[in-house]
């Protein structure tokens, strides 16, 4: 049975939760059992949010034509940040992230002082490996910076970072925090969903970009986490530990130190955080269930360097479709589950089956309208602007109290609307209406 509890809510929207329950399903990798087996938190948001937070963005949307090249380039679907991990430790990746702390002046950069005398259990480590052990709110590339920047000191002495310490000497850390990042801080709305002293998830609106970068340096998730939370602009990308692409609505995993960055990251690493999707794809419910389980390596296109394609050459990508809802017999409503995180990857998977994802433009095409639908449904499909994709749901552990965490967010407005566009008599006979969440 899972226990659902209300958030602590700090929002820029002014948010209260409410009290839906989870569609639950039979199927073995389903909502259901992944929620006996690892969560005991359900945490859900106001339906109503979406309506009240697309207004603050109404303005912020006239900016976002861009060549498709680019929006490819900067705004990955979902997770991209895993493949990175898989290369390297989350040390290495997160580079010279730094420190989440507390100080007078936000503006300022804060110092960092800290000592630690080796004893016998550590004698004959690296001082790089002993200073990531003792040392642990900060990354691993960041003190091997620190070592060569003569700013971590062996009794008073400059070492090199595979130098082997022994019994007695002292550690000695004397630096300075630099600011992370120059992206600017912005009032802009937050939708929050659930948040405490360690942990911020976000239900990010279709539109909005998440990190800064060319062509949309502003009017980002980014800039407005620096905004509300400027303490975070020590930790890279402002806490944030995955994200999703402009036009995919849902919800972001942000820490909000140093350590609750790494420790989500890790996570993420050892696909122990639980994501769920819901999207509206061409095809019907029979069809769809042949590929509940598609393991298929996705790489960059070979002709088109902004696409991916399930490729030879690419990169291990399984999706899970763990729930599908008859909407009518040419489109289907479909709960997915990410076991990867490539670029793309929901939206490629799901091309590739020869379902793909009603609004995906790049991965869709024609192949979005079927046959047998009214003139009306075929013009709420032809004209449906963005790929149908919303973020569901998260579960992930807490990186300080060890609880396992669900949350969820409803479906967003546009979403809904096309649902309503799409169904026939079946589609609540099925057991599902978009307006139960």
């Amino acid at each position: 049975m899972i226990n659902t509890v209300t958030p602590m809510t700090k929002s820029t929207t002014s948010l209260q939760p409410d009290q839906a329950t989870l569609p639950q399903s039979g199927d073995p990798l389903t909502t259901d059992s992944y929620d006996s087996a690892h969560m005991s938190k359900n945490i859900h948001i106001n339906d109503n949010a979406e309506s009240e937070l697309a207004h603050g963005l109404d303005a912020q949307r006239e900016l976002e034509d861009k060549p498709l090249e680019q929006e490819l380039l900067d705004e990955d679907l979902v997770d991209d940040l895993e493949d990175d991990l898989d290369d390297e430790d989350s040390d290495d990746l997160i580079d010279d992230e730094l420190v989440d702390i507390e100080v007078a002046h936000v503006d300022r950069d804060p110092a960092v002082n800290a000592v630690h005398v080796v004893d016998s259990s550590e004698a004959g480590l690296r001082i790089d490996k002993l200073a990531a052990k003792v040392f642990t709110e900060f990354s691993r590339a960041q003190l091997q910076n620190w070592i060569n920047e003569d700013k971590l000191l062996v009794d008073g002495v400059s070492q090199r970072p595979k130098y082997r310490v022994k019994v007695g000497e002292t550690l000695t850390l004397a630096a300075t925090l630099e600011q992370h990042s120059e992206d600017l801080p912005e009032n802009l709305l937050l939708q929050i969903v659930y948040e405490d002293d360690d942990v911020l998830v976000i239900n990010k609106p279709v539109g909005m970009v998440v990190h800064p970068g060319a062509g949309n340096w502003t009017g980002t998730l980014v800039n407005a986490l620096l905004y509300h939370y400027p303490q975070q602009k020590h930790l890279p990308r402002a806490g944030l530990v995955h994200r999703i692409d402009k036009d995919t609505s849902g919800l972001l995993l942000v820490g909000k130190s140093k350590a609750a960055q790494l420790h989500l990251t890790e996570q993420l690493k050892d696909k122990t955080v639980y994501r769920q999707y819901r999207c509206i794809a061409a095809g019907s419910v029979e069809s769809l269930k042949r590929f509940r389980h598609i393991n298929e390596p996705i790489g960059r296109h070979a002709s088109m360097r902004t696409k991916m394609a399930v490729c030879s050459h690419g990169r291990e990508a399984v999706t899970h479709l763990i729930e599908i809802t008859r909407i009518n017999d040419q489109y289907s409503l479909v709960d997915v589950q990410l076991e990867t995180g490539r670029t793309h990857q929901i939206r490629v998977h799901l091309s590739h089956i020869g379902h793909p994802i009603v609004g995906d433009k790049v991965y869709g095409g024609r192949r979005q309208l079927r046959a047998g639908i009214s003139d009306e449904q075929r013009q709420a499909v032809s004209s449906f602007p963005r790929q149908a994709l919303h973020a569901f749901a998260l579960g992930f552990v807490h990186p300080v109290t060890g609880e396992d965490l669900k949350v969820t967010a409803p479906m967003p407005e546009d979403i809904e609307q096309l649902i309503v566009a799409l169904k026939d008599e079946g589609y609540e006979h099925a057991g599902y209406h978009p307006y139960d969440e």
